[in-house]
């Protein structure tokens, strides 16, 4: 048997699925995780290793479905490379077949409840930023330097001495952020000379 969990974020943790899958018989060393990335990220190194890891007449135990996929065609996808490699899947103990028919349907209907769930999420996840917007409480990213910082870095460029990777250093910032300060601060200057 091979195990899998994963988390979404780097805040939560990994201990519960990882106790589960113990529980199932799992050993220590033979359970994959991924932390810090959504089930909607197809590319996830854990996944990757155990789906690597398995073997025709293997089990990939997986705690609950939404933990290996969080959509309908990527849990497809998964299902159908693990039946065409003679791979079975178990989903927090329960064995689901998806040469079955029954356990195909049975596989697709969580599948969708898993999409359903992600989806009600986003959908409140809008809901509350517009709620919040219109409180004036979401303002969203802001700049990472102040307008006169932002001022003295345009006025240094356009001295000619320095270069991008230089301001970007001086102002302890990444170049698309100088890129993206020079590129407002010629528009201002032409939206002044208008």
């Amino acid at each position: 048997m091979i195990g899998y969990a994963r988390c979404s974020t780097d805040a939560q943790d990994l201990t519960a699925q990882k106790n589960i899958l113990l529980g199932l018989g799992v050993s220590d060393d033979r359970i994959y995780l991924d932390h810090g990335l959504t089930g909607t990220t197809r590319g996830r190194p854990g996944l990757d290793q155990a789906l690597a890891a398995v073997r025709a007449g293997d089990t990939l135990v997986v705690p609950k479905l939404d933990r290996l996929a969080r959509s309908v065609p990527d849990a497809r996808d998964i299902g159908d490379t693990l039946a065409a490699r003679g791979v079975r899947l178990s989903l927090g103990g329960t064995l689901y077949d998806p040469l079955d028919p029954m356990g195909k349907m049975f596989f697709n209907i969580l599948a969708t409840f898993a999409e359903f769930e992600v989806d009600l999420l986003r959908m409140r996840t809008r809901e509350g930023m517009a709620v919040a917007k219109a409180k004036g409480k979401l303002r969203g990213k802001q700049p990472k330097l102040n307008a006169r910082q932002q001022s003295e870095l345009a006025r240094m460029h356009t001295t000619g001495t320095y270069t991008i990777a230089d301001l970007a250093e001086v102002f302890s910032v990444s170049r698309p952020t100088v890129y993206r300060v020079l590129e407002r601060a010629g528009r201002d200057r032409a939206g002044g000379a208008a």
